[in-house]
């Protein structure tokens, strides 16, 4: 994408690229008005990640995770909001070492993997950056960092989106209007995939090779169609 993509903080609603949203959130008014105002008898530690495709960061992803959350809890998020549409594999690698949704015990080819039961303030530090793969065979790699860490006041949420990149908004190949679908052929053979529902009914590649248009790096592989659970467009607090 030449046009760095915005996305919505959740606090302020102001729109900033993934750069410039890093920086604003230890700065950002609204937030710093509303963890302050927080209060309890409890407190825990929580780890701020920024998530992007491995290759690119046309998508992205700046979340809050309570640090005794598990890989597990991150990697059910991921699959829920960009990933999950066959139930394939996944994995973390963190310093060597595989993190696993079924770990195979097998030493045969190396270190065998480890499950996804650890916590992540037994794994992460403030700075580190680890890495996530969907899928062993169409893949969808991303690249995780723990931007900060800060110690609060324990929240019911083990998990807060802080801000995700705005929808792209492609037009069709063939008329210009906006597109709906993905066409998975043309995708692969590096032609433009992008169709209208009108252009759609009479694409060259048949309809069994369209797929929705969504706000995900997943998007045009395997049956991926977009997240059931999390809307498209991010909403801030303001809205």
């Amino acid at each position: 994408m030449e046009k760095r993509i915005k996305g919505k903080c959740k606090y302020c609603g102001k729109e900033y690229t993934i750069g410039y949203m890093n920086k604003h959130f230890s700065s950002c008014p609204a937030r710093l008005e509303q963890l302050t105002a927080e209060s309890g008898k409890k407190k825990c530690g929580y780890f701020q990640l920024a998530i992007h495709p491995k290759y690119n960061k046309d998508y992205w992803l700046f979340i809050e995770i309570r640090d005794t959350a598990t890989l597990k809890d991150l990697d059910t998020f991921l699959r829920d909001i960009w990933l999950e549409c066959c139930g394939h594999l996944s994995a973390f690698y963190i310093n060597g070492t595989s993190y696993e949704v079924m770990p195979d015990e097998d030493s045969f080819w190396g270190e065998p993997a480890k499950s996804m039961n650890y916590k992540l303030n037994t794994l992460l530090e403030k700075g580190m950056t680890i890495e996530y793969e969907y899928d062993f065979g169409s893949s969808t790699d991303l690249m995780i960092t723990a931007v900060n860490y800060r110690v609060g006041y324990w929240n019911k949420e083990k998990l807060t989106i802080l801000s995700r990149n705005n929808p792209h908004e492609y037009v069709c190949s063939q008329c210009g209007k906006p597109a709906t679908t993905v066409c998975t052929e043309c995708l692969w053979n590096g032609d433009n995939p992008f169709l209208c529902d009108n252009c759609c009914e009479t694409h060259k590649c048949g309809q069994e090779m369209m797929l929705d248009v969504c706000n995900s790096p997943r998007m045009g592989v395997c049956g991926y169609c977009g997240s059931k659970i999390y809307p498209e467009q991010f909403a801030a607090d303001t809205e």
